[in-house]
């Protein structure tokens, strides 16, 4: 363990999230400097075993979710479970949840009851759908919210709808739920008084999806169909030896390739000086572009293609992403020394603050690791530990 340094140095969360989109956003509140409080049940969270894994309870997806944590096991179901966290409550000042509301409200520990504790605490939900909505009670996977958020639709089509193969939803809904959180806290610091903080899954993918994909639903009435027509047409460019990204962007970045690949006569015929004529001809632009680059190998276009000032990259495989040059030179996979899973590789906090920088403070915990480490902050003797242990309302890992 080192000292937390980031911005939120001072701050302490308690984290009631499971799985994926809840434990990725409270590790990066964690990532900025907050004492984070994992509240985990006397089985632990289901991503424990979920994936390989060197040791059970410590699988790769977990360990890349929650470090920077102290691992508190309590059955919540329980009196006593439920009076160690009433006593953690006051000197929290968020809670952050990724229980349905319902859920934690049978529990005893919906918004009104932890306010009661706590006036100036600020509950943070992410919901699978807005608690004013009609799906309010329905449960939420990522598969669920890229399918009804037009997110599937988008990224294949209406008549053959894809699935991204990755979180997407359940990882933007979390970047989302920081933001809310420190907004939340700001406003706190201003005003003196805590509140609800709701981020639903839905609408979250719904309106990051609309940024480029609305298009002519943009306008009432609509002005043409729902597509972002430059996204359909930017695929891979198949070279003589691979594959690669060429994206040329703006008129400038156009014309510098036709005229480096020996065809400046397309500039004037695929009008791609100007805007519209080369927004409507993107199509065939890009085709044109796709076929001129079987001309070279990819090694023959980066150079070629840097050299002018156009943007590119190779493909990445995923198992070499930890060698991918840039990402190589900045240190962003390091290998650590964990305590008792070995030598364990995550992503460091991607962040940069330059007064109070982001630091991997914590190792991931075991489960129940620092029961007894919080529980006597708030004044649990030892024996009240044991007490709790023995009704199997705790566990001390």
């Amino acid at each position: 363990m080192t000292e937390a340094t980031g911005p939120l140095k001072g701050i302490r969360i308690l984290d009631l999230t499971t799985v994926v989109l809840g434990p990725f956003a409270t590790q990066t509140l964690g990532d900025w400097g907050a004492d984070v409080i994992k509240i985990e049940g006397l089985n632990g969270d289901t991503a424990r075993n979920s994936g390989l894994f060197r040791n059970r309870g410590m699988a790769a997806n977990f360990m890349q979710l929650n470090r920077n944590k102290r691992s508190v096991s309590l059955d919540l179901k329980t009196a006593g479970g439920k009076d160690a966290l009433r006593r953690l409550i006051p000197t929290a000042d968020a809670i952050v949840t990724n229980i349905r509301p319902a859920g934690m409200a049978r529990l005893g520990f919906g918004y009104e009851a932890c306010k009661a504790l706590n006036p100036r605490i600020i509950f943070a939900v992410a919901t699978g759908f807005g608690q004013d909505g009609p799906w309010r009670a329905r449960p939420a996977f990522d598969e669920i919210i890229q399918a009804a958020s037009g997110f599937a639709s988008a990224m294949g089509s209406d008549d053959e709808p894809q699935f991204v193969p990755s979180l997407v939803a359940d990882k933007l809904t979390g970047m989302a739920l920081v933001s809310a959180v420190c907004a939340a806290l700001y406003q706190r610091a201003q005003s003196g008084e805590g509140q609800l903080v709701e981020v639903p899954m839905l609408e979250t993918l719904a309106a990051f999806n609309s940024i480029e994909m609305m298009g002519g639903l943009s306008y009432e009435p609509p002005v043409g169909p729902p597509v972002y027509k430059r996204m359909r047409e930017r695929k891979p460019a198949k070279t003589k030896d691979g594959w690669l990204t060429m994206l040329p962007y703006s008129a400038a970045n156009w014309c510098a390739f036709f005229e480096a690949v020996g065809h400046p006569d397309l500039i004037e015929a695929l009008g791609v000086n100007d805007p519209v004529l080369r927004n409507r001809n993107v199509g065939v632009i890009y085709a044109k572009m796709r076929e001129i680059a079987l001309t070279r190998t990819t090694a023959e276009w980066e150079e070629l293609l840097l050299a002018i000032d156009v943007p590119h990259t190779s493909f990445t495989r995923m198992a070499d992403v930890t060698e991918q040059p840039h990402l190589k030179a900045v240190e962003m996979f390091p290998v650590l020394d964990h305590p008792t899973q070995g030598k364990v590789r995550i992503a460091r906090p991607p962040t940069r603050f330059a007064s109070t920088p982001a630091t991997i403070a914590r190792p991931v915990p075991l489960l129940g690791e620092h029961t007894s480490e919080v529980l006597g902050e708030v004044g649990f003797s030892a024996a009240e530990i044991a007490v709790l242990v023995d009704a199997k309302a705790a566990n001390v890992g």
